[in-house]
């Protein structure tokens, strides 16, 4: 037998357990034990190579430590890239600015189309799916889910509205943050009146 590469062996491991969702401990024992078995040298970084298969869109991260391999998600990724003529229309729709901060290519901004529900949680190149993020968001939306990054941004408006004295402001930034709360949606997120 040819020498197994150590993403091979992972992607192995969970293409013979579609659609199960698997802890990382679970996948990391395994395959660390198997690598070491099938070639008596050890598997250094496991956790690494189970994030790049994710962020390939191999895997599906249910949540964190937990992953599974939906083929159906797979075979389907790059169709779920957005077309150039969807990229164009998406930036006329929205008038070449972020849905985020309203900055364009006017204020010198690099301009990215982002897909709403992400990729990697099921979200489809369809121009309801699309928006226009400034680099700086799409960063930051990667590194937040979409409703903390929002929340944040209301977070922002709101003491912003405060400083400014601007009344209309302030009640709508407040009941869209009691909005937040009632439905307990990104209670880490803290917020004071």
């Amino acid at each position: 037998m040819s020498e197994i590469s150590q993403i091979q062996l992972i992607k192995e491991y969970f293409q013979q357990r579609p659609n199960k969702e698997i802890s990382h401990p679970e996948v990391v024992d395994y395959v660390t034990a198997k690598y070491k078995k099938l070639t008596k040298k050890v598997f250094r970084d496991p956790d690494r190579a189970i994030r790049s298969l994710h962020q390939q869109g191999f895997l599906v991260k249910v949540k964190t430590g937990v992953y599974l391999y939906d083929p159906k998600l797979v075979t389907s990724k790059n169709a779920e890239n957005f077309s150039e003529k969807q990229k164009k229309y998406i930036l006329e729709r929205d008038n070449f600015r972020c849905a985020v901060c309203g900055k364009g290519k006017a204020e010198g901004m690099e301009l990215h189309i982002d897909h709403i529900k992400p990729r990697d949680k099921g979200g489809k190149a369809t121009l309801e799916n699309g928006q226009i993020l400034c680099s700086q968001h799409n960063f930051l939306k990667k590194n937040l889910n979409q409703t903390e990054s929002g929340k944040k941004m209301f977070i922002n408006l709101y003491n912003l509205a405060k400083t400014s004295g601007d009344k209309k402001l302030i009640e709508f930034t407040k009941q869209i943050l009691k909005t937040y709360e009632k439905y307990e949606i990104n209670g880490h997120i803290d917020w004071n009146e």
